[in-house]
């Protein structure tokens, strides 16, 4: 696995109870500073999916000290998607382009889905498989433009009770599909 995209909190979720949104915001930070010298130690470089606005300081300090103490890293890249929604991404990335074209530092003859991907929050590859627990058959609003061509894989295991045999089943699941990318069964 090369790129770990995680769905850690959406726009959305905003509407939740502000005390749960304070307790979510202040496990981030203990989650972060916990499991953040794992990452490092992996060589894996840690980028942020999504909107900083409404997010506290001490929130956006932790994220910068990831960000800035991994960007140097070869040997992967775990993506948090935090304060993000697959909508406002497709939005923001437009806004960009469309800044750009007006700008004249982009033609509008230029634009494709290929260059478009580097407008979005972050320019990573296609998801290949996409693993939803706890029982949902639901994409619920999560990096939309880059699962285009992904593999679905649903659960009912919650999240905090996924194991390294559930995502081993995920994967033989997805190494047992015929992978055609719009094209007809060969």
């Amino acid at each position: 696995i090369k790129v770990l995209s995680v769905f850690a909190f959406s726009t959305e979720n905003w509407k939740r109870d502000k005390e749960e949104v304070d307790y979510l915001m202040d496990l981030f930070i203990k989650a972060f500073k916990e499991n953040f010298d794992v990452v490092k130690k992996k060589g894996v470089k840690v980028v942020f999916s999504g909107v900083k606005a409404r997010l506290s300081d001490k929130v956006l300090a932790q994220m910068k000290k990831m960000t800035d103490e991994t960007k140097d890293n070869k040997n992967g890249v775990f993506n948090i998607c935090l304060n993000y929604g697959g909508q406002d991404e497709i939005v923001e990335a437009t806004k960009k382009i469309c800044k750009d074209v007006s700008d004249g530092n982009l033609s509008i003859d230029d634009i494709n889905s290929k260059m478009y991907n580097k407008y979005l929050f972050n320019d990573l590859p296609p998801v290949d498989l996409m693993i939803r627990t706890s029982g949902e058959y639901r994409i619920s609003n999560f990096m939309l433009w880059q699962l285009a061509y992904s593999e679905l894989y649903f659960t009912d295991t919650l999240w905090p009770d996924f194991t390294n045999e559930d995502l081993d089943e995920a994967i033989e699941s997805f190494n047992n599909r015929d992978r055609r990318f719009g094209t007809v069964k060969k």
